[in-house]
């Protein structure tokens, strides 16, 4: 699916998710739903601002959990709003209190491996991004679960790993750029400095704007000292270069 597919699939999923909301107020379901896709829509998709999505997701996330406290999947859809905010510690939680409710919730254990990798704990991440997968292979944000894989083995300093990673991700989903990045970063860590260059080409081709986003500076889930190791394999990739 292109970029622009994936535009469009987004926002008729919002509108979707919004007749739930206003057939059923008290369907969780709807509300978490809907909170996925404005945050989708505001980081990967680049067609709504990220501040508004963070806090609309999350007043959204949160009603779900009121409607219902024992909601695993509303516990699951707050911790990832409160991931994006940067808040590493709440997402955890939240994350620990869906797996309380729901032990073998694939979601949870996907946001739980998030929150970890994003806060300085890529291997014990991977290790529950492993479990979502096993899960639910068929996971509706496989794509996202793959590039966080991508993205522990990077953080854990085993390039040679997040290449591979990188690649089953792209062999699945050619059109979603986020695996590119960290290829590209990859690459250009072991050296592979022609290979990296033309991946980075391909990154921008596919989502110029997304790129930049995560580039420019930290985004608010991400450390700045991650960030700058990420910088540093996209520079020996050509990044930056006049």
């Amino acid at each position: 699916m292109a970029h622009e597919e994936f535009q469009r699939a987004n926002a008729e999923a919002q509108r979707f998710f919004q007749q739930c909301i206003d057939l059923d107020p008290n369907f969780a379901g709807g509300y978490c739903g809907l909170a996925w896709a404005q945050l989708h829509a505001g980081t990967g998709l680049q067609n709504r601002d990220l501040a508004e999505a963070q806090g609309s997701a999350e007043k959204l996330a949160r009603k779900a959990v009121a409607l219902n406290e024992a909601d695993a999947e509303a516990r699951s859809s707050l911790a990832f709003t409160l991931l994006m905010r940067g808040d590493h510690h709440g997402a955890l939680t939240e994350a620990e209190r869906a797996l309380a409710l729901s032990p073998n919730l694939a979601v949870a254990h996907g946001e739980k491996g998030a929150a970890l990798i994003f806060s300085g704990h890529p291997t014990d991440g991977l290790a529950a991004l492993q479990t979502c997968i096993r899960l639910d292979p068929h996971d509706p944000l496989l794509r996202v679960r793959l590039l966080h894989k991508t993205t522990a083995f990077y953080f854990a300093g085993d390039y040679e790993a997040a290449v591979n990673a990188a690649e089953e991700a792209i062999r699945s989903y050619p059109d979603y750029p986020g695996p590119y990045r960290w290829l590209s970063a990859a690459l250009g860590r072991l050296g592979r400095i022609e290979e990296a260059k033309e991946v980075l080409k391909r990154a921008i081709a596919i989502a110029p704007a997304t790129l930049a986003m995560f580039v420019g500076k930290p985004v608010p889930w991400m450390r700045p000292e991650d960030h700058a190791h990420m910088l540093e394999g996209l520079r020996k990739a050509g990044w930056g270069e006049t």
